[in-house]
């Protein structure tokens, strides 16, 4: 899946772009993705995620290994 993030979950959503003579035509929002990679010192590896900015909020409060489970749960990440 193209657009998704790793640990939230978050992808594209849809829209109206609205121009000053009030026509709606459709457009897409977009997740602001980065491409990063993470240390996981239980196992000594490093992970690349593609995770939005709130995600690396998330890894930041909660630990890497923590959001990684919660993803696998969710079912957002499958191996």
């Amino acid at each position: 899946m193209a657009r998704v993030c790793e640990i939230t979950g978050k992808k594209t959503v849809t829209g109206n772009r609205v121009s000053h003579s009030n026509v709606k035509t459709k457009r897409k929002f977009y997740p602001n993705l980065q491409t990063k990679k993470f240390y996981i010192p239980e196992e000594g590896i490093w992970v690349t995620l593609k995770v939005s900015a709130a995600g690396m909020r998330t890894i930041n409060k909660k630990g890497i290994m923590a959001c990684l489970n919660e993803s696998f749960e969710k079912g957002i990440i499958k191996f």
